[in-house]
């Protein structure tokens, strides 16, 4: 089992034919993802060759998401568009009824995202991001710019603000394995939460442990540590970036912004260890906690 995504999910490329689009769609494609279609308006009905392993892959081009959907019934898209278009892309997906919209785009102006995520919202369809590395189900599919080959399949789901910390949780606990590894994003508005991955990860039979990783800023760390406390059974690891960061200095993603006490690594600590949830020191630290309550 996973969440969000999986072995059957099929795949647009918004902005396949850009440089990060290229470089990226071949990677999703050496690692599995069933990709059927990329959208440039300007290069509808040609397509693009990818080298994969040892032969190619052909991947049609559209003109818009609603001509892919309809040639193809993907069920997911990924944008890789500049910041200026990324608004325009996802409402095209949303009026498209795709899914599951995976935003990897950073630097997406705020106004722009809680337009686009409101009208998603309506629409009944998820995002994922903007500025994240996206989703990866180890083994079935993998959407966005996340490694494919630091760890296979396993009993451990991961949610996390950061992306390089994604990808060294994934590497610390890769002999125990994932069953999806998701990276939300950092800045102030982003689609998918940390409760709602929890809330996945707490229905997925498959999900063991649950590890958490968020930072300084804001407080979804917070209202996650009170949804844990309320609706979640499994035991859950977390880790706060950010216990070093000099006080009263914005740091890192947009979201990281601290008033007082509230925001503050050691905030989010007291109220995730007040939810029953262990909190490492370090991300090898959180690792360790995490490898333990599996060992029980």
């Amino acid at each position: 089992m996973s969440i969000f995504l999986n072995r059957d999910s099929t795949v647009i490329v918004q902005g396949m034919t850009g440089s990060e689009g290229t470089k990226h769609t071949t990677r999703m494609l050496a690692s599995g993802t069933k990709i059927v279609g990329g959208v440039n308006p300007r290069k509808a009905g040609t397509s693009q060759t990818f080298q994969v392993g040892e032969g190619t892959v052909q991947i049609p081009v559209f003109g818009t998401v609603a001509e892919a959907v309809a040639a193809t019934g993907a069920d997911v898209s990924v944008v890789f568009v500049p910041p200026a278009f990324t608004k325009a892309a996802v409402v095209e997906a949303v009026d498209a009824r795709v899914p599951l919209i995976v935003v990897i785009t950073e630097g997406v102006p705020v106004a722009d995202t809680a337009e686009f995520f409101a009208y998603a919202q309506d629409a009944g369809v998820r995002i994922i991001g903007p500025n994240c590395p996206g989703i990866i189900t180890p083994g079935e599919s993998n959407v966005g710019i996340t490694p494919s080959d630091i760890t296979g399949h396993g009993p451990v789901g991961l949610v996390s603000k950061s992306g390089t910390l994604t990808y060294q949780m994934m590497f610390e606990l890769r002999d125990l394995g994932f069953t999806t590894c998701i990276g939300i994003g950092g800045d102030p508005i982003i689609g998918t939460t940390h409760i709602d991955a929890l809330a996945a990860f707490e229905a997925d039979p498959d999900t063991e442990v649950i590890v958490m990783i968020g930072e300084i800023g804001g407080d979804a760390e917070e209202r996650a540590a009170a949804f844990i406390k309320a609706n979640v059974t499994k035991p859950v690891v977390g880790y706060v970036a950010g216990f070093t960061a000099p006080e009263g200095k914005t740091m890192g993603h947009a979201g990281a912004i601290v008033s007082g006490s509230s925001g503050t690594a050691q905030a989010k600590k007291d109220a995730l260890e007040a939810a029953g949830v262990k909190v490492g020191k370090t991300p090898s630290e959180t690792a360790a906690l995490a490898r333990a309550l599996l060992a029980r």
